[in-house]
This record gives structure tokens, C-alpha cells and sequence, in this order.
């Protein structure tokens, strides 16, 4: 049998009925509603926690810059051949 943790919850009479009428509604146990219930709100943080939101003119200017990347200068060129070289040695 798989393990399992407990989650205890205080609440006020008044919600204890709402969570109480709700679950028996979709013919699930109080501790299946909530956790279901919880576990939706969850993923939504989460995912909105995730994603990042940009305006289109934004993304449109990123795209093109990522499809025309500025070419290597002179002293770039160097760099990554003397690395190439340090790598080589080792």
C-alpha cells in the first residue's frame, strides 16, 4: 500500500456545510472533493507561476532577432578559436 500524508484543515461551520453539500453533489467524500479541489487551484498557480506573457510586438521583434543573429566580430572569432584551442589541450 502506497503511503500517504496528512493535511488537516480548520474551518468554520458555515464552509464546512458548503464543502459537505458540494461534495455529495458530484458523489465524491468530503477529503476527495477538497483535494481534487485543491489540486486544480494548485496546477493554476502553478502553470500562471510558469508562463510568461509578453506583448505580440515584443515576441515579434525576439523571433526575428532570434532568426537573424548579428554575425561574430573580429574579436569574438578569436575568443572561440583560443578556446577551441584550450579545449583541444586538455
Amino acid at each position: 500500500m502506497a503511503k500517504t500524508a496528512r493535511i488537516e484543515v480548520r474551518t468554520d461551520p458555515e464552509r464546512e456545510a458548503l464543502l459537505k453539500e458540494a461534495a455529495s453533489l458530484t458523489d465524491q467524500t468530503l477529503t476527495g472533493f477538497i483535494l481534487d479541489a485543491a489540486s486544480r487551484r494548485a496546477e493554476e498557480v502553478i502553470a500562471q507561476a510558469n508562463t510568461t506573457v509578453v506583448p505580440s510586438a515584443f515576441f515579434d521583434t525576439l523571433l526575428d532577432a532570434l532568426d537573424q543573429p548579428p554575425t561574430a566580430s573580429a574579436a569574438l572569432q578569436k575568443a572561440a578559436r583560443r578556446l577551441d584551442q584550450l579545449v583541444k589541450q586538455r
